[in-house]
């Protein structure tokens, strides 16, 4: 039996996360999704009270990433995502402006599942959004450690 995942947005940009949002929900994705403004506010949640991530034991969590927020880099958030046991199998996906290879390479390197940069144009963005819904419909998310 598979359990419903739940879709953690890290992003500051209100007009970005509705986007996001409103082409996941188009694409037949109707998970929850938890959003956050901050690093701050996200790692808090990730990791509950007892900061090891013993909160999300048995869940599966999928997070979407953006790597330019107000208190942190999202760099900093997937690192410590990465290296938590209870939150490491959850797949993350960057979703950022920021197109610099070693940035990109970087991510990769920590453990990012998928990178993709937001085209500027709305229009190319909001159908890799689609896309991304679309992925979110046939992947199977593995819970957190039981």
């Amino acid at each position: 039996m598979s359990l419903p995942v739940k879709i953690i947005m890290i992003e500051d940009d209100e007009g970005h996360a509705r986007l996001i949002e409103r082409n996941i929900r188009r694409a037949g994705v109707n998970n929850e999704i938890v959003p956050f403004t901050n690093g701050t506010d996200a790692l808090k949640y990730l990791f509950g009270s007892d900061a090891q991530g013993n909160a999300h034991k048995g869940s599966a969590l999928l997070i979407l990433l953006d790597l330019n927020l107000p208190d942190m880099t999202g760099i900093d958030i997937l690192k410590r995502v990465k290296e938590s046991p209870h939150l490491k199998a959850a797949p993350v996906v960057v979703l950022t402006t920021t197109d610099d290879v070693q940035e990109i390479k970087r991510c990769y390197e920590l453990g990012c599942n998928v990178y993709i940069t937001k085209p500027v144009n709305y229009e190319s963005f909001a159908n890799a959004i689609r896309q991304l819904g679309l992925f979110f419909s046939v992947i199977q998310v593995p819970p957190a450690d039981a």
